[in-house]
């Protein structure tokens, strides 16, 4: 007996704050996952017509097409220079970036340094792959020691090409760093935890209280040449490892927050 008349009830839909539109991303790969917990997070808080979002360069550069808020295109790594300048004009809106780790972490180190000590009140979304995804899988700033990759055939070198950047680490020693965050896109647990940790990291900005960057490990499945089954369990066994997850710096007063 085929029974019709069982009543369903909805669990999730698409947020509002999400462009009803196909993304560009490949199969597999995990920013349309961070791209829905942003607009979740924003919707949430009632925050969507109050923000302004930055794109940088890399895969994401088109994440302006996928969010229905406000949002700027920034020059290669200069995400959170243009964050900077639009948070200080109006300061009562909430303004973040969206920055892979080729631009954050290499070309756009020094600006995400200076914003960071300078303590200015804007949010990070940093996802961290571990490779240039956009121009072809060339060897970021985060791949990891051995780990294969267009310009690098052999696997990373340390001795010579120098030990991956641990951002979020090094982020955390300014003074100005209010909250510095590591999650991971690669189960349904580790998701919620970086819900939250967003949702932290936007009430760190509108209570004033200084810099926030929540760090995401995410997958490459194309240019890793891996299944988006096998790109999964390899964040879960290589890249844990090198970048743990944890809280790496909250201050006292972010650490009062409650969500």
């Amino acid at each position: 007996m085929v029974v019709t008349d069982v009543p369903t009830k909805l669990v999730y839909d698409r947020p509002a704050a999400l462009d009803p539109r196909v993304t560009h991303y490949c199969p597999g790969c995990t920013h349309g996952v961070a791209h829905r917990l942003v607009a979740e997070v924003l919707q949430e808080m009632g925050e969507v017509e109050n923000t302004i979002g930055v794109a940088s360069v890399g895969c994401s550069v088109f994440a302006y097409n996928y969010f229905d808020i406000d949002f700027v295109e920034a020059a290669h790594g200069r995400a959170p220079a243009m964050a900077t300048g639009i948070k200080r004009v109006l300061p009562e809106r909430t303004v973040f970036t969206y920055q892979g780790d080729g631009d954050l972490a290499s070309i756009g180190m020094g600006e995400v340094v200076g914003a960071a000590s300078r303590g200015e009140n804007i949010t990070i979304m940093f996802i961290n792959n571990a490779t240039y995804g956009m121009t072809g899988g060339q060897m970021a700033p985060t791949t990891l020691p051995g780990q294969v990759t267009s310009s690098s055939p052999t696997g990373r070198d340390v001795d010579r090409q120098g030990h991956p950047i641990q951002t979020s680490e090094l982020l955390a020693t300014l003074e100005g760093s209010a909250y510095i965050v590591r999650r991971s896109l690669h189960n349904a647990r580790e998701i919620r935890r970086a819900k939250k940790a967003i949702r932290t990291a936007f009430e760190v900005q509108k209570q004033g209280l200084g810099f926030s960057l929540v760090e995401m490990l995410s997958n490459c499945p194309t240019n890793w040449g891996m299944t988006a089954v096998e790109s999964r369990d390899w964040i879960e066994e290589r890249m844990l490892t090198y970048y743990p997850l944890g809280d790496y710096k909250v201050s006292p007063a972010v650490a009062e927050i409650k969500v």
